[in-house]
């Protein structure tokens, strides 16, 4: 009874476009990452799960907001540059305004922000992946270097930020 509450609940608020509106959190591997996720990022931009993201990446525009020297040593595949400190608009130019953008960092903070500005350029449909790139590798997704190649490299940006890599899944170079 009570799960059906819930389901109708759900029904109810989607039917509404009151959902669309609600903070959606996916979650990490290591509760403690999601922690640091939850106290960096501001929930701006809905979030979207690397699992989720893995099972709709051929529907998806995939952008990475983290500086040209992270993104040549490894980025999620297919993903195209957009930067974080000088964002590359052109990049957006053969992408529909309406089309599933996905946008990911580190860890979602630089995201955020980027995504924040092509929803200012007008695209409707823009998510921060929640954990980014750091939570892809944590979960064995591959990445890949500059030249498409398969790597184990990841661009932790720092010692600090490099812990939230768990020990095994990349080779951390910064």
């Amino acid at each position: 009874m009570k799960k059906n509450l819930i389901y109708l609940s759900l029904i109810l608020l989607s039917a509404s476009g009151y959902a669309q509106e609600t903070i959606i959190k996916p979650f990490t591997v290591n509760p403690e990452f999601d922690k640091k996720i939850s106290s960096t990022i501001h929930f701006t931009i809905p979030t979207i799960g690397v699992t989720t993201l893995k099972e709709e990446m051929d529907n998806v525009y995939i952008l990475d907001a983290r500086e040209r020297q992270e993104y040549n040593i490894s980025h999620i595949p297919n993903a195209k540059y957009i930067g974080h400190s000088k964002m590359e608009k052109a990049t957006l130019k053969n992408i529909p305004k309406d089309a599933k953008v996905i946008v990911y960092c580190s860890i979602g903070y630089r995201s955020e922000e980027i995504g924040e500005k092509i929803r200012q350029e007008g695209f409707s449909n823009v998510h921060n992946l929640y954990g980014s790139i750091f939570e892809w590798v944590n979960n064995g997704f591959p990445i890949v270097d500059k030249n498409g190649e398969q790597t184990k490299k990841l661009h932790t940006y720092d010692k600090d930020w490099s812990q939230w890599v768990e020990e095994g899944k990349a080779e951390k170079v910064w």
